[in-house]
């Protein structure tokens, strides 16, 4: 095998003893697990709104980042309801680049899996002691997410995952929401297969065990735009588009707590994520327009950090990405209040 095994990584059991969660926090992930399945099944009609930086790189200017949403979370907690994006692991579609703070603690020295497992738990633990927000990740590995699946507060399966069985089982298996997104292709069969699998019950092969999962009634659809052929990208975000979800969801009457979030950057905005502002106006307009609508888009995914754009890896711009662009603190403060007022 051409490959090196440079060392064998503590089992997540280790990692939760050295790092414990405190009956508060435990209270708190319970609580808020209680409100996000709320909305996701209709008996809260607050709008979900899932939103921070698309990667978290750094401890300070993450944590600094919450603060401020926690303040402005106050301010429309009855219209509102958020989970702030803390993506520890990021897929590369080339395989290039940074891979997350679960590869590189550290952004600009070598990976450390290690060390990398300890900081993304640590995190996740300071912000909900230090905001009183649980977290959604991405689930790029399947085998780390019990790592964190004690403080996770909602998992995304990407574009590129959506296809593969392992995530989709392991979906049945987990007890809080997850989103499954459209593939790059675009393919909406694809993704509702994927919802399908991830509410059934099933028998697989997990870190090393025969396991039984009962299925994830909270499974839900994530629409993030798609490519063609030729790599040019498209939106799904539109009245049509939904509605064409809406009509899937109703031939498929097993399916448990229909539900759709759009994912206004990706492929929707053209990784413009300026026009993640008119997106997200757009789609709270059309929640206004069709009853279906309303009741199916029950959030909003928003890639959102302190400085707008992006840099490369060692910009030295505090709060700005290194991976891909994101709207400005200024900005994304103003359109979570504009969004509060159209509710």
């Amino acid at each position: 095998m051409n490959m090196e095994f440079v060392r064998k990584l503590t089992i997540p059991a280790e990692v939760k003893e050295m790092y414990p969660l405190t009956g508060e926090m435990a209270r708190c992930f319970e609580q808020r697990d209680i409100q996000l399945k709320n909305i996701l099944s209709g008996k809260d009609q607050r709008l979900l709104l899932i939103i921070g930086p698309c990667s978290a790189d750094h401890p300070d200017s993450v944590l600094d980042y919450m603060q401020r949403l926690r303040r402005v979370q106050e301010q429309v907690e009855d219209k509102i309801f958020i989970v702030p994006r803390c993506y520890t692991n990021k897929p590369r579609t080339t395989g290039k680049g940074y891979k997350g703070m679960l590869h590189q603690p550290d952004p600009e020295h070598k990976p450390d899996m290690f060390k990398g497992l300890i900081a993304i738990r640590e995190l996740h633990m300071r912000v909900v002691k230090e905001t009183g927000f649980t977290c959604a990740d991405e689930m790029l590995y399947t085998e780390n997410y019990k790592y964190l699946d004690d403080i996770l507060a909602y998992v995304a399966v990407g574009a590129r995952s959506v296809e593969n069985q392992q995530h989709r089982l392991t979906s049945s298996g987990i007890e809080v929401p997850v989103g499954m997104k459209n593939p790059t292709s675009g393919s909406f069969s694809v993704m509702m297969n994927a919802i399908t699998a991830a509410q059934d019950k099933h028998t697989f092969i997990y870190r090393g065990w025969e396991v039984h999962s009962q299925g994830n009634p909270y499974a839900h659809a994530i629409l993030r735009g798609y490519m063609n052929k030729q790599g040019q990208t498209h939106p799904n975000y539109h009245y049509e588009d939904i509605l064409l979800v809406s009509d899937l969801y109703s031939q498929n009457p097993d399916l448990q707590n229909p539900a759709v979030i759009i994912d206004t950057n990706h492929s929707n905005s053209g990784k413009q994520p300026l026009e993640q502002i008119r997106i997200a106006k757009e789609i709270v307009m059309n929640r206004r327009l069709n009853e279906d609508v309303g009741r199916l888009v029950k959030g909003l995914m928003i890639e959102s950090y302190i400085e707008d754009g992006a840099q490369p890896v060692g910009g030295g711009c505090y709060g700005k990405s290194i991976t891909d662009a994101c709207l400005g603190w200024d900005k994304s403060q103003r359109l979570i209040l504009d969004l509060a007022e159209m509710l």
